[in-house]
């Protein structure tokens, strides 16, 4: 799934997007959420730091509340790097200023020169690119989860609570499989790190065998390294 994030203070441009937008997916064989905002709330804060799924942000640059595009732009970039950002202006001359400030913007388009040709085309280009879209899902009796492999940290059996527990950067999920019916569902960037643990080795900065703990690449420590499964990790991994 493609989140696509408009955030507008006209109303009508919501409306305008959606429709552009509707006409391009009926094409690909992607599901796509369309989510819309009036301005930074606590909801797009929370948005924003969710980076399970992949997201196209439609910015205006000028809003009549708190933020401007190009500030919330700036909050995409400390948590997300894989996005795409288009911004969406009444202002041509504002086109220097988003490139100064703003990193890897995907496209600035003037609402009053052939926006729908335009968006249509970016929206086009971004659906047919090659992301890494793999996921995991799972259907059960209270929950139905889609999770790309790339966002998940690690995986593990609480023995206490007996329940396995999928992590993400900013979630965590109850999954009711066993831990090895999950492996057998990931790919090779996965690995046991105990036998009640499974980590994404492209999301270790280091294993550190002599305090039996992983070290993630958002810098938290994870206690759940068995020197019984060194041999394993470092032939998937490598020394790290």
């Amino acid at each position: 799934m493609i989140k696509i994030i408009v955030v507008d203070d006209d109303t009508k441009m919501h409306d305008d997007v959606r429709r552009i937008i509707r006409k391009v997916i009926f094409s690909y064989d992607t599901e796509v959420k369309i989510i819309n905002y009036t301005k930074i709330d606590k909801r797009l804060e929370e948005e924003i730091k969710d980076t399970t799924y992949h997201k196209i942000y439609l910015l205006d640059i000028e809003l009549a509340n708190n933020a401007s595009g190009i500030q919330i732009a700036k909050k995409i970039r400390e948590k997300d790097w894989d996005s795409q950002i288009i911004f969406m202006t009444n202002h041509d001359k504002m086109f220097e200023t988003v490139y100064r400030s703003v990193y890897q913007v995907f496209d600035f388009i003037e609402k009053f020169h052939e926006f729908d040709k335009r968006l249509e085309n970016d929206i086009k280009t971004i659906l047919s690119m090659n992301f890494d879209n793999k996921m995991f899902t799972y259907s059960g009796k209270n929950v139905d989860l889609q999770v790309y492999l790339k966002s998940i940290l690690y995986i593990y059996r609480d023995t206490n609570e007996r329940k396995v527990i999928l992590v993400t950067d900013n979630n965590e999920f109850i999954v009711g499989l066993t831990i090895n019916e999950i492996y057998e569902r990931l790919d090779d960037r996965f690995v046991f790190t105990q036998r009640s643990c499974i980590v994404n080795k492209d999301r270790v900065q280091k294993f550190d065998w002599i305090n039996k703990e992983f070290v993630l690449d958002n810098g938290n420590k994870v206690a759940k390294l068995s020197k019984k499964y060194k041999k394993e990790v470092e032939k998937v991994c490598g020394k790290k």
